[in-house]
């Protein structure tokens, strides 16, 4: 069974979605590729799991977390949760083309399904999608939102008076 609860991020609302196994949702509100909490879901504020990654969304909005360390259970393909894998070496702070993460998942020239694959991540945030840029270091594409990628970028630089601005 799915377990739910909310977290109020400096970024909007955000739902975060647990399972027996870890966390395997992490939404802002209105974010692309995700059509909603399902019925059948329970919402548990003390769950384990999204306690926990409650707890280091906080720590990392104030600057005191650069590294996540909670089970997670995404679903997905192979592929993409490849590519997921390959996002979370991404080092806080660090950006990379969507051409390195297709080479760093084990499939070199497969930048654009790399990036579809990027767009699916369900545990945005904690999986650092918002580090992957265009080739030419462009801020493009965020199911967040480039508002969002551009504030999360910038608090990972030490410009902390932004985060909350984008």
């Amino acid at each position: 069974m799915r377990s739910y609860d909310t977290y109020d991020s400096p970024q909007g609302r955000m739902l975060l979605v647990a399972d027996d196994d870890g966390l395997s949702g992490v939404y802002f509100e209105k974010q692309k590729h995700f059509g909603g909490r399902e019925k059948n879901w329970r919402h548990d504020p003390h769950h384990p799991v999204l306690a926990r990654a409650k707890r280091e969304l906080a720590e990392f909005f104030a600057g005191k977390r650069r590294r996540f360390d909670l089970p997670l259970a995404p679903s997905g393909t192979p592929f993409q949760k490849a590519v997921w894998k390959a996002i979370s070496t991404i080092g806080y702070g660090e950006t990379i083309s969507y051409g390195e993460l297709a080479r760093r998942a084990g499939v070199p020239g497969s930048a654009r399904a790399a990036g579809a694959a990027t767009g699916r991540n369900p545990i945005g945030i904690i999986v650092p999608c918002h580090r992957v840029v265009g080739a030419n270091g462009s801020l493009t594409g965020y199911a967040g939102g480039l508002g969002r990628k551009k504030a999360l970028l910038a608090l990972e630089r030490g410009e902390r008076d932004l985060l909350s601005a984008a």
